[in-house]
C-alpha cells in the first residue's frame, strides 16, 4: 500500500546542473540547480528552473544564454557551494579554483575540469510561481575525451555525474548497471 506524501518536489534522482551565465558586467557566474532535465528531441532542448531572487535569473535574462554544466563526483563540494553562496556576493570560480571558459557559441561560460557541457540559447521563459522555467536550445554538447566509451558515446561509469535526493537534502552517485535501454523490456512485448 503506498502511503500519501503530500504536494512536494520529489523526483529520484534529480540531477546536479551546475548552470553558467555572465552577469551585465561580463563576469562569469554559476549555480547549482536541481530543477531541471531534458525537455525536448527536436530541436534538443533542456530546462532549467530558478527563483527570481537569484543572480542567475537575471543573467539569463540579460544574456539570453547559459550553459548547463555537469560535475563529477570529485567536484560534489564544489557544486554544492555553487548552491549555497550567491554570485552577486562572491566570485564562487575564483573560491572554488575552477576555471570559466567562454563558449564560443552562446553567450555563457563553461567550466573546463567539469566532463559534460550543454551550451544553450533561451528560447523559450515560462513564469510558473516561485520558480521561472527557462527552456534553452542545446546549441552543441561537449565532453572531455576521458568520459568517451569505445564507441565515442558518453560512458555514464566514466562521467561519475552527481545525483540529488530533494526529500533529505542528499548527493549520491550513480549505482549499479541494470540493462540496456529499449531492449531489456522487448520480453515482456507479445509475440
Amino acid at each position: 500500500m503506498k502511503k500519501s506524501l503530500g504536494a512536494k518536489t520529489i523526483v529520484y534522482p534529480a540531477p546536479v546542473f551546475i548552470v553558467g551565465t555572465y552577469d551585465k558586467a561580463g563576469k562569469p557566474n554559476v549555480m547549482n540547480v536541481a530543477w531541471g532535465g531534458l525537455c525536448c528531441s527536436s530541436p534538443p532542448a533542456v530546462a532549467v528552473s530558478v527563483r527570481k531572487a537569484t543572480y542567475t535569473y537575471g543573467n539569463i535574462v540579460e544574456r539570453k544564454a547559459f550553459t548547463v554544466n555537469i560535475p563529477s563526483e570529485v567536484h560534489v563540494k564544489e557544486a554544492d557551494y555553487f548552491g549555497i553562496a550567491s554570485g552577486g556576493k562572491e566570485d564562487k570560480l575564483s573560491v572554488t579554483g575552477l576555471t570559466p571558459v567562454k563558449s564560443d557559441l552562446v553567450d555563457a561560460p563553461y567550466i573546463k575540469e567539469f566532463p559534460l557541457v550543454l551550451e544553450c540559447k533561451l528560447i523559450h521563459t515560462i513564469e510558473i510561481g516561485l520558480h521561472t522555467q527557462f527552456i534553452g536550445e542545446i546549441m552543441d554538447v561537449k565532453a572531455e575525451e576521458s568520459v568517451l566509451g569505445e564507441n565515442g558515446a558518453l560512458d555514464i561509469e566514466k562521467v561519475h555525474p552527481v545525483l540529488y535526493a530533494p526529500e533529505n537534502r542528499a548527493y549520491y552517485g550513480v549505482g549499479q548497471y541494470l540493462g540496456k535501454a529499449f531492449f531489456i523490456g522487448k520480453q515482456m512485448k507479445s509475440h
